[in-house]
């Protein structure tokens, strides 16, 4: 009887062993970005980048998508246990978000219209035309809020749906998924607009209760792009989507 409550206890350590241990339960992460960044099969750019640097760290994770503003709040309040891909400076918003300070990767903002003639260089510059926007981009509400109208939506394909209608002048997006919307939607006559308004750092945000987790995954992405292995990502997930002038721009 003795022998077997030790088999047990032992057992049941095994199965509730701890973040210094290597059973793990899974994290779930959630962003608002879609293909060829994310995808629903956890396939995409960021996914496979993300999934590999929490391999590293003996941590399964499962990825799902939610709205913008959503996604930020269930991380910040503990529903979910992160957030991808965001800005850096969001901690006085959500204060229980800790930015993983390795980035993930530089991201392009860039107007996509359906006029021929819009001519675009930086931010102000929107500042004549009707703007379209997916809800939640902080960055976003921050630089266009003093636009002629600012449209705010629930996601990026009605975004470029109301492109195609004109409903808008322009809509800011990322550069990838822009194209992977021109695509999909067949937008003969949509165009980006050359130069990005914007280039910045975007991060991973994981909740506070991962702290030390956080560290382990800035140094892991940190080495995965030493050591080729981020490289070989954007190979695989972004190669249709490249333009020559821009290869160099996506790390």
């Amino acid at each position: 009887m003795h022998k077997q409550f030790i088999v047990f206890v032992f057992i049941l350590a095994l199965l509730c062993m701890s973040d210094d241990g290597q059973a793990q339960d899974k994290l779930f992460l959630t962003t608002f970005v879609g293909a060829p960044l994310s995808k629903a099969d956890q396939t995409g750019f960021y996914d496979l980048v993300l999934i590999e640097a929490f391999r590293r760290a003996e941590q399964p994770i499962s990825i799902s998508h939610l709205p913008a503003e959503r996604s930020l709040t269930n991380a910040n309040i503990g529903i979910t246990d992160g957030d991808f891909v965001r800005v850096s400076g969001l901690k006085s918003l959500y204060p229980n978000l800790i930015k993983v300070r390795e980035k993930i990767t530089d991201f392009e903002f860039i107007a996509f219209t359906w006029k021929p003639d819009i001519q675009l260089k930086d931010w102000s510059s929107c500042k004549p035309y009707n703007v379209a926007i997916v809800r939640g981009w902080k960055i976003l509400e921050t630089n266009l809020s003093d636009v002629s109208s600012l449209i705010r939506v629930k996601d990026q394909r009605l975004l470029f749906i109301m492109l195609a209608k004109q409903r808008a002048d322009i809509v800011v997006y990322s550069r990838f998924e822009g194209y992977e919307m021109i695509r999909q939607l067949n937008l003969k006559t949509v165009r980006a607009v050359e130069p990005p308004l914007a280039t910045r750092a975007m991060f991973l945000y994981l909740n506070k209760k991962h702290g030390l987790l956080a560290e382990k995954i800035a140094k892991h992405l940190k080495t995965m792009k030493q050591d080729g292995t981020f490289n070989q990502i954007i190979e695989k997930t972004l190669k249709p989507y490249l333009k020559s002038e821009h290869s160099d721009r996506i790390n």
